[in-house]
């Protein structure tokens, strides 16, 4: 594979995958069939994304750096032409028909249309600052474009005109759309969240966190799971789109960022930017971990599973809720370790995959324990046993960003609370709950004043510093210096300023659970003889 691959895309028939690699200005082909690069197509600076007709015969390649889309035959994998877009393009989106290409500018405030008849530009439509993702709803009359401004954009394709403003999470960047266009999921990178809009009323019915620097999403071919990569903990969330809460997370390679689902619904194809490769992560059984208890929802994925008569886990029979021809929904009897999943039809019995059985989770402690009301991005280290495949952390009723995982910890950050307080901590794995410890909010610390403001670059000032929730201070700096101090009261600090190499005027810092708060104090230079 190239450098930092991003965007990836399967042609309609799933025979090849096509791997925009951005740091080696190539696009990658992969054979499906034996998973192998059998070609790797030159283009311009910074391609980020593959767009593929929906006949498969073109591919349709923004190239970021050089403000280009690259139009390639793929009867062929040679070049066609490179249309100019100007600078930032960035994802492209095919109308159902063929006909238009729609390019976002994450550099401006614009969409370009392409006409494919005559591989040239013939609208451009604005929409809000840092244009980033785009997607066409089945029926082609709308195109919706996620702006990391904040917005997610409809466009009128009759017109090529913005119908509709969304406001949705914080830093809305990627989207996918339902095979019948009623809702379109938005990653937002900065709130570490999904956004469910109605295409109907255009408007978010519903929120789902996912974990830490969310990127592509995509959905089964059947509409019943969302998959969204996150970079943060190399993850992919698994959402049930039915309750709209994630039931599994995935591990990655490092960094994914470009996600294609297999047409059959049996795996998908994760691009692992920081890594170079390009994973394929198994969809089959989904999810694939649950509790020692059993209960848990399991949906099957494969081919010839009409009328099917049993499903084991391991040798324990589980129990039918839905089947069809390429799909069964069981519940998981209950179990232990690592069992085959079977399914039994009147063609005979096959293995579609396996299934885990997690232990409860246990939680034996939390640095720091305590951080302000308004939320931290400070990392927030929990301890414990069986935490891998961590689903949810919850301080009280606010959710924490998972950020990291392993088996014995979970690293997160924690969101704006209601209330300053002390809270329960409650890790969520597919084995079950944990909770037992607690975090406590508290009050944004200020500092209203520094006296003396001044003093010698020798250090040595005794320096009285006010402010509100000092109580707990745990640090004082005078530009990034370590400097002794002693705690007065919760308004009231005094501190020695150590000495500094240069004259100026420079930040106080105080570190304490309700924030990093700072003054200001200027050092002086003593006289020259």
């Amino acid at each position: 594979m190239g450098n930092t691959p991003q965007g990836i895309t399967l042609t309609p028939d799933g025979a090849r995958a096509y791997v925009a690699n951005r740091g080696s200005n190539t696009v990658s082909v992969i054979d499906t069939a034996t998973n192998t690069v059998t070609d790797t197509l030159a283009t311009g600076a910074g391609p980020t994304d593959v767009a593929i007709s929906p006949d498969g015969t073109r591919a349709y390649v923004t190239v970021f750096d050089d403000g280009l889309v690259s139009v390639f035959d793929l009867a062929s994998d040679t070049l066609i032409t490179d249309i100019p877009v100007g600078a930032g393009a960035t994802v492209a989106a095919v109308t159902p028909d063929g006909t238009r290409v729609y390019v976002t500018r994450q550099t401006t405030d614009t969409v370009s249309v392409i006409d494919t008849a005559t591989n040239t530009v013939t609208g451009t439509v604005t929409v809000g600052p840092g244009a980033t993702g785009v997607v066409v709803t089945p029926d082609g009359t709308r195109a919706y474009v996620a702006s990391f401004s904040g917005s997610v954009s409809v466009i009128d394709t009759a017109t090529n005109t913005v119908v509709a403003t969304i406001a949705a999470g914080d830093v809305p960047i990627l989207l996918a759309v339902s095979s019948d266009g009623a809702r379109v999921y938005v990653t937002n990178a900065g709130s570490s969240s999904v956004s469910v809009i109605d295409t109907a009323t255009n408007t978010v019915t519903d929120t789902i966190g996912v974990s830490a620097q969310p990127r592509f999403p995509a959905l089964s071919p059947d509409g019943s799971h969302l998959y969204v990569l996150n970079a943060g903990p190399d993850t992919a969330s698994v959402i049930d789109t039915a309750t709209r809460t994630v039931v599994e997370n995935i591990g990655t390679g490092d960094g994914p960022t470009g996600l294609a689902v297999f047409p059959d619904g049996t795996h998908a194809y994760v691009s692992n930017a920081n890594a170079g490769t390009v994973g394929v992560m198994v969809t089959t059984v989904i999810p694939d971990q649950g509790s020692r208890a059993g209960g848990t929802t399991v949906t099957l994925t494969g081919h010839h599973l009409a009328n099917a008569t049993a499903v084991h886990f391991g040798t324990a029979r589980a129990v039918i809720t839905a089947n069809t021809a390429t799909s069964v929904t069981v519940t998981s009897p209950a179990g232990s370790g690592a069992v085959p999943v079977t399914v039994t039809t009147s063609g005979g019995t096959g293995t579609l995959g396996s299934f885990y059985y997690m232990p409860v989770p246990a939680l034996t402690g939390i640095s720091p324990d305590a951080g302000p009301v308004s939320g931290s991005d400070q990392e927030i280290v929990i301890t414990g046993r069986n935490l891998a495949g961590a689903i949810d952390v919850y301080f009280g009723t606010t959710r924490a960003v998972i950020q990291r995982v392993s088996d014995t910890q979970v690293t997160v950050t924690a969101a704006r609370a209601p209330a300053p307080g002390a809270v329960a901590v409650t890790v969520k794995t597919s084995g079950g709950s944990a909770d037992g410890l607690t975090y406590t909010y508290v009050d944004q610390s200020t500092v209203t004043g520094v006296s003396p403001g001044a003093g010698p670059t020798t250090g040595g000032t005794a320096v009285t510093i006010t402010g509100t929730g000092l109580t707990d201070t745990e640090q004082v700096t005078f530009h990034g210096t370590p400097a002794p101090f002693a705690v007065v009261s919760d308004t009231t600090l005094t501190a020695t300023s150590p000495p500094s190499a240069t004259a100026g005027t420079f930040d106080v810092t105080v570190t304490t659970p309700g924030g990093t708060p700072a003054g200001a104090f200027t050092y002086v230079s003593g006289p020259d003889i």
